[in-house]
Order: C-alpha cells, then sequence, then structure tokens
C-alpha cells in the first residue's frame, strides 16, 4: 500500500509539472505572438512569472526525487526478505540504468567542445560547433558504437530519446538551452572511447580541420546524471503471448 502511496504521489507530481510547464509556454507564445512591442514594465512581470515558474518547478523535481528514492529504499527493503523478489529487484535496477533512468559513474573520457578563437569585425557571433550540431550527433554515434554504457551532453543524459536542436546560437538538448563549449561525457573502455574518436578521416578530425578546439581526457570517475523527462507511451503496448 505504502508504495501505490508513493507510486499515486509521483504520478500527481508530474501531471502538476507539466501542467505548469504548458502554462508557461502558453503565457509567453500568447505575449510574444502578437507581434507588438513589450512595456518593460510587462517584461519585468513576465521574468518575475518565469522566475516562480522554474521556482515551482524545481520544488516540485525535488519532490519527485524525494519520492523516488522512498520507493527505491521500500523496493530495496522487499528484495532483502526474499531471494526472488530481490533478483527482480537487480533485473529492474539493471533495466533502468538502459534506460537512462539511473545516475551513473565510472570511468571513462571527457570531452571539451568549443568554437575557433575568431577576432574580425566581420564575425556575427555565430557558434560554429551549434550551426554544425550534426557533428555532436555524430560524435554520440561513435561513443555508441565504441561501447560507450552512457553518456551526457552539458550535463543532459543522452537516450534514445533525446533531441538535439539548433535554436539561434543555441543547443537544445532534452528541452534544456546551452551554448559553447560543449561539454561530453562517456562512461566506458577509456581507450576505445577515445581511439574511436580519433580516427584519420573521422568526425574529430573534421572539427579541427575547422578549427574547432577539442579536448579529450581519460578519467575513472565520471558523474553521468539520470533522464528526467517522463516518456509517455500513446500509440503503442505490450505484446502478450498467446499460447
Amino acid at each position: 500500500m505504502k508504495s501505490i502511496n508513493n507510486k499515486v504521489a509521483m504520478i500527481i507530481v508530474c501531471i502538476l509539472l507539466g501542467i505548469i510547464l504548458a502554462i508557461q509556454f502558453k503565457t509567453v507564445e500568447k505575449t510574444l505572438g502578437q507581434g507588438e512591442f513589450i512595456p518593460s514594465q510587462r517584461t519585468e512581470e513576465l521574468v518575475a512569472e518565469l522566475k516562480k515558474i522554474q521556482e515551482e518547478r524545481d520544488r516540485l523535481f525535488n519532490e519527485l526525487e524525494n519520492l523516488e528514492s522512498k520507493i527505491e529504499q521500500y523496493e530495496k527493503g522487499e528484495a532483502d526478505k526474499n531471494t526472488y523478489v530481490e533478483n527482480l529487484y537487480k533485473e529492474l535496477e539493471k533495466y533502468r540504468m538502459f534506460a537512462g533512468y539511473k545516475d551513473l559513474e565510472g570511468s571513462g573520457i571527457v570531452m571539451q567542445i568549443d568554437d575557433p578563437k575568431i577576432e574580425t569585425e566581420y564575425w556575427d557571433g555565430s557558434s560554429t560547433v551549434v550551426q554544425n550540431y550534426d557533428w555532436i550527433i555524430q560524435i554520440v554515434s561513435k561513443l555508441n558504437a565504441s561501447g560507450a554504457e552512457a553518456i551526457s551532453i552539458n550535463g543532459q543524459r543522452y537516450t534514445s530519446y533525446t533531441e538535439i536542436e539548433a535554436a539561434g546560437n543555441h543547443l537544445v538538448i532534452n528541452g534544456v538551452s546551452s551554448t559553447t563549449p560543449v561539454e561530453i561525457k562517456a562512461i566506458g573502455n577509456s581507450y576505445n572511447l577515445e581511439n574511436a574518436l580519433m580516427m584519420t578521416g573521422g568526425v574529430v578530425w573534421e572539427m579541427k580541420y575547422f578549427g574547432i578546439e577539442i579536448k579529450i581526457t581519460q578519467e575513472q570517475n565520471i558523474k553521468i546524471p539520470k533522464y528526467n523527462k517522463i516518456i509517455e507511451f500513446r500509440y503503442s503496448s505490450p505484446i502478450h503471448d498467446i499460447d
């Protein structure tokens, strides 16, 4: 019963978070979609409202973290009482890791990517890395092919549901905006991961040709956060075997 109550509370928190984000989006869309100049007073009101919503979002995220922690403690406690349940718990933990819903740590590589140092009166201030963000996608693909067990980009966990887009001079990863320098972390065999990226004619070779600054280091204790977005399956459902 305790587990069910915790899960219900977690679902309620997720719903509230979605409502708040939807209200935020509609408010900004309605205001900016009018094509009119926004008075400074209205701008200040929007900034204050946005700050309040962000604080509420952070509070809900913290509450969700606490609920997930309580559920995990309950599951672990039940697993300690029964060998069969313990094996199920271990399997559940493994699939959470696969899906990206667990914080992970381990050895691997850290990659720093930054724009060329350009000093010219004709430079428009745009980011070469952002404008060619497909480089980031190629790097992630290469890391996955080389056995990376977990990847993050600027603190955002990369999963099969991660979207990477360019918005102006910013990268949007998992719906979160960031800019250069880009930091990519990957847990896995550090030797294999680095060698895969440094192949002649590969993506790193191409980036360096265009003056992109790249630094790769092998580290023993890399921490990669879990994926925070909620995935909903609206069009698919599992197939149950019929004897």
